[in-house]
């Protein structure tokens, strides 16, 4: 990615900086793989910024929220209702009552109690919701420990043993509609393999859908294709080609249904840095520290899945290398981005930046310490 260094030199530091051409390129990227039945919701939890759902919502993709917010957000976006999907294991009425005003085009539904209250609230208003619930189909992914969510052990969606009783439940309610199955294995999937895995368990429910003379109109497959974290520059643009065809080749689907997708991370990662400047240099018997003005209120994935973002010296790219442990300011030792890390010599008030953080970066910031959010900074502006 090019960086503006002399116009980042004018702002004040830690903000995130994203590359607009980059996730429009990404974004064709995804277009481009489509095949004429699959479609496309953004997952916003990975980034709810207003010039990046701009971008989205420009581009034609739906999105999928897991709260009431996030279906705000979109909505000042422009997204339009009908391509809005809402998940979450836990709606509030509140919530539920948002997206029914809205006239969302389906929920994915998470439990039996939480179906009966949506279909409650649904009569309540002389509407009907459309539904699919969500099925935990225990296909692991290989992927961090704290985000897969499709093994018999997470909280997400319903038992594959309780799938019939609670559609013929579902199809008792006169407040919901019955459209499709929804699943999420886990995020920042890199193998294949996993995707396949679950196209096999997706084609054994449908067949045991059709023994029981049910048909839907849709299969929503969740998301989870990861990225290059590592290489961010070699690799700015993710897999799409195989993602897809790997559903295309691997789902034996019905006539006429489509294919719902929730990419989140694949679509925003890579635009996103998160830029931050170095106030301290100091060293110990053992250790060299660059300590810089962000920290883990900014970019909380280092601290809380022990993540590695690429670290790149911006003001001196070309200075002999040191080894470092980048850390941020905040009163917590897991307040660290890397440890023992090599990079061109830092020295106070060097520019640097920590590469695909533009998914579960700036969303995840907190104010603690009392700390000011980070901003956003495009390349457009």
């Amino acid at each position: 990615m090019n960086y503006p260094t002399n116009r980042f030199q004018q702002l004040q530091t830690p903000f995130y900086y994203y590359d607009l051409q980059l996730l429009r390129r990404t974004l064709s990227e995804v277009k481009a793989h489509l095949q004429p039945n699959f479609h496309v919701h953004y997952a916003v939890k990975a980034c709810a910024t207003p010039a990046v759902l701009a971008e989205i919502c420009r581009a034609g993709l739906g999105c999928d929220c897991v709260s009431g917010g996030e279906i705000q957000a979109c909505l000042d976006a422009g997204f339009p209702a009908d391509r809005i999907v809402y998940a979450g294991v836990g709606k509030s009425d509140r919530e539920i009552n948002l997206a029914l005003e809205a006239g969302i085009q389906c929920f994915n539904v998470e439990s039996l109690p939480e179906l009966d209250i949506i279909d409650e609230l649904a009569q309540a208003k002389g509407t009907v919701a459309r539904i699919a619930f969500r099925i935990n189909p225990n296909v692991g992914a290989h992927t961090h420990a704290n985000i897969t969510t499709g093994l018999a052990e997470n909280k997400f969606g319903i038992d594959m043993q309780d799938m019939l009783p609670a559609i013929r439940h579902a199809q008792s309610l006169r407040g919901v509609e019955l459209v499709g199955l929804h699943f999420h294995i886990g995020s920042q999937i890199l193998e294949m393999n996993d995707f396949q895995a679950l196209c096999g368990r997706i084609n054994d429910l449908q067949d045991t859908l059709e023994a029981e003379d049910i048909r839907l109109q849709s299969i929503n497959v969740g998301g989870g294709l990861g990225v290059d974290y590592e290489q961010p520059d070699e690799h700015p643009v993710p897999n799409f080609r195989d993602y897809f065809a790997t559903y295309a080749r691997g789902l034996e689907l019905r006539p006429g249904q489509e294919v719902h997708f929730e990419l989140g991370r694949a679509i925003v990662a890579q635009c996103g840095s998160l830029i931050t400047r170095v106030l301290y240099v100091k060293s110990n018997a053992i250790k060299r520290f660059a300590i810089v003005d962000a920290g883990m209120t900014d970019l909380i994935r280092p601290a809380l899945y022990g993540a590695l973002h690429r670290i790149v010296n911006l003001s001196h790219p070309l200075a002999p290398e040191e080894v470092y442990d980048v850390v941020g300011p905040i009163c917590e030792s897991s307040d660290v981005f890397a440890k023992d890390y090599t990079l061109p010599a830092l020295q106070r008030g060097d520019l640097v930046a920590l590469q695909t953080a533009g998914a579960y970066g700036q969303i995840m910031a907190s104010s603690y310490n009392c700390r000011p959010l980070p901003p956003a900074v495009t390349s457009e502006e």
